[in-house]
Formats: C-alpha cells, structure tokens, sequence
C-alpha cells in the first residue's frame, strides 16, 4: 500500500495545481440512493442491502451511499447500537454488517447491474475510542487545556472526538485511509460529512490522490463555492429548506425564483435535491411532517430542476416514521407505493439530456413570474428536447396560464404518456399541490 501512495504523490505533479475535477462521465445523468445499512434490512447487513440491488436498479438508482460502514465506538456511546459517525477504525467495516469480503461482494454486484457505490466518510472527527488514540496519538486531536481529547466545538456530539488538521501526519494517514477503499474495494467516491469544518485543502489534495487511482465522484454534506474545488456535488440545503418552507406557508414560489436568480456554481459544479435524508428523517420530521400533501410536489421538483435528485431509503414505501438514530428499527418495505413515481422520475433524470448535470448543464428558464407566489412554470432544454414543469404550490385548485412560443407543439405527458399538442398561450388545470411535466 505505501508503495502505491508514494507513486500516486508523484503523479500530482503532473496532475497540476489547477486541474478541473477528472468527473467520471457517468456522473451526468446518475441519480443517488441513500442507504441507511442497519435500517435497510431486517439483518442490517450488507447482505441484506445486496439483495435488494436488482430492484433498486429497476427502480432507476445509480449511486449507492452508504451511511458510514466503519466499527462504532463504545466510549461516550448513545443508544445501544451508537452512532454510525462516531467511527473507531477508518480501516475496517462494522462486524455488525459483516465482512470486508461481504462489502467487496456488495460492490462487485453493484458494479456488475451498472449501478456505483460511495462511501459515507467522516473526516472531521472519529470516536473517543478510536485506534488513533489508543496507540497514544493524541497530538492528532484537538486537546483541551488539560490534553485531552475533546469534541468538535459547539455542538452535542459527546460521542466523538475532534480531529487536528494542523498535523500533517495524521492529514495523511486519513488520505491513506481513503485510498484503500478506492485501491482494494474499487468503491467510486465518498459523501463527505460536515465536509465544511475540514480544511479545504486537505479535500483537494486527497481528491488529486484519489483520481490517480481512478476518477472518483465526491459529494460534501455542506454548501459553498469554495467546496466545488475538490467536489463535484454539494447538499442543497437552501433549497431543500425552502421547500419546507413553502409547505408549511412560510414562504412562496418567489423564494425558489430569487434562489435561482445567484450566479451559477463554479468548476460545472451542481447541487443534490433531497426531500428527506438521514438526518431530516431522524431529527427534523418525516416528509409527512414538513412538506405534508406537498410530497410529490416538491420530489417532482427535485427530479426536474437544476441538480441531482436524492431519494432516501424507505420513501419508495412512504415511511412515515421517524428512523431510531442509535437503535435497531428496520424499515417495513410491504406497502411499495411509491415505487413507480420514483421510477418515473430517476428515469427521466437518467434519460432526458435536458436534466444532465456538471459539464453541459443547462439552467431552468422559468416562465412564471417571481410575482405568481402560488404556482411555478419552468422548462429545461437541451439539443431541441424540453422538459415542461408546472407546480400548484398551493392547498386550492388552480387554473395556470403561460404564454411561451418555444413551448408550442406536440409533447407527452410524463405521468399519463398521453400525447397533446400545446399552443403558444398554455392553460393548465391542476389539483391542490398538483403537478403535470411534459416531455419532448
């Protein structure tokens, strides 16, 4: 293994200080799946997520993230299970979910249905047990004025420890780390937790070294130009609070119109769009919660505007409880009533060359006005396709009228397949938090 980060270092000079991003093309048109190990299956195992995969790809998933798959620490532990953050062995996989032989048949069978896998890395901190601390590193750490090891400050996470990025060694024995699972498990790229508490340097130069092995994808848990350095995708926070907001009658359709009116992202840089994730569902509410009758509202505009869409393990079945954090709670996978909403969406993110993302991206051109609060009309367009969207963003019945001559013609209704001919003055009929796309 040192033999092979020496010779991948070397290659950084030629790989140059200022090098875009070496995006896997694949990257384009993927759409991700958040896979939460221990609740996935009544196992928790990495058996149980691997037979899932043909039916997970049918439903139209490309990337697999997996939730951090590493040994949990037992200091400070919360719950009986602990948290998948608080990570004892960047090395090793949690022998609750199985073996390392077990991980690397996940991803082998990933990778044999077309379908790639990430991990959950967490390089901000590591549990107060960790293999570090017990072979007495501790100037790895961040230290109280009494030397001891101590949590990331302002927060509640008593069951970590914070990590010291001035230390050079340990920056790279954690890149080392990473390495491994790209070198010998042939994993394709990490989601990156609180990936904005962690030097952005250290990002860059791990990700130089990780595309010499091969081009990875790298997703960060956290919002900022400066992260598109070192990361294709980063969280949509705004945005993903912005749909709560208008949920809940906060906010209205002007807010996504001024969201979208910034600059566009540097180094072909794209947002994920979530309506749930781990964190949402365990510590903030279920979709049921905040976005109520607004559910497929907003997941259909997550799957058709700017970005990659997300979907979080369990939405395909509509879970609608809260996922113990520290416990053992598998998801009930019997009523499968969203399987084909979602398969409708990811397969036209995956196949519409107008929702493509990084390189080539094309922006929304909305055709409602920020002064219409209660709906929204966009359509994306690429190489003479259009992708039509209309949105009631509202608890009553409304008639939307748009007049656009580039939408005029014939398209198909995404949902019904019908066929219908638009002219340029459009009026569409549409329920309570309705929603129509046409495509062509």
């Amino acid at each position: 293994m040192k033999t092979i980060i020496i010779s991948l270092l070397l290659g950084l000079v030629a790989f140059g200080a200022n090098a875009q991003l070496l995006t896997p093309e694949w990257v384009r048109t993927a759409t991700i799946y958040e896979v939460n190990v221990r609740q996935f299956s009544p196992e928790g195992t990495f058996a149980g997520v691997q037979a899932q995969l043909p039916r997970l790809k049918e439903m139209g998933v490309d990337i697999l993230w997996l939730m951090p798959i590493h040994p949990i620490g037992e200091l400070n532990r919360k719950g009986s299970l602990g948290s998948y953050y608080a990570v004892r062995d960047y090395r090793d996989v949690n022998p609750e979910f199985g073996t390392k032989d077990d991980f690397r048949n996940l991803v082998k069978a990933a990778h044999q249905l077309g379908m790639k896998v990430i991990l959950d890395w967490v390089a901000n901190h590591t549990s107060p047990d960790h293999i570090w601390i017990q072979e007495g590193k501790l100037d790895w750490y961040t230290l109280d004025a009494n030397g001891n090891v101590q949590p990331t400050l302002g927060t509640d996470w008593t069951d970590v420890a914070d990590l010291n990025f001035d230390n050079r060694d340990m920056r790279q024995e954690m890149t080392d780390c990473m390495v491994q699972w790209v070198a010998d498990f042939d994993i394709d790229g990490y989601r990156c937790d609180v990936a904005g508490w962690v030097p952005i340097d250290f990002w860059v130069d791990t990700r130089r070294t990780l595309d010499q092995i091969k081009p990875v994808f790298m997703l960060a848990e956290a919002e900022g130009n400066e992260l598109y350095k070192a990361f294709e995708m980063t969280y949509g926070w705004e945005l993903h609070h912005i749909m709560n907001d208008i949920a809940q009658g906060k906010k209205d359709a002007s807010a996504i119109h001024e969201f979208f009116s910034k600059p566009a992202l540097p180094n072909n840089g794209f947002q994920m769009n979530f309506t749930s994730n781990h964190d949402e569902n365990s510590w903030n509410g279920t979709e049921m919660e905040r976005l109520g009758p607004a559910i497929e509202t907003f997941a259909v505009f997550a799957a058709t505007i700017d970005g990659m869409p997300l979907v979080y393990n369990g939405q395909e079945t509509s879970l609608d409880r809260r996922l113990k954090f520290f416990e053992k709670d598998p998801i009930n996978w019997e009523k499968m009533d969203k399987v084909d909403f979602y398969q409708t969406l990811l397969n036209l993110h995956q196949n519409h060359p107008a929702l493509a993302v990084a390189k080539g991206q094309t922006k929304p051109r909305f055709l409602s006005k920020a002064t219409d609060k209660d709906h929204l009309v966009y359509v994306r367009e690429r190489d003479g396709r259009q992708v039509l969207v209309v949105l009631n963003l509202s608890a009553q019945p409304k008639t939307i009228a748009f007049n656009d001559a580039a939408t005029a013609g014939k398209f198909t209704d995404l949902f019904t397949k019908q066929a219908l001919s638009f002219k340029p003055a459009h009026t569409i009929k549409l329920g309570p938090w309705g929603y129509a796309v046409y495509v062509r």
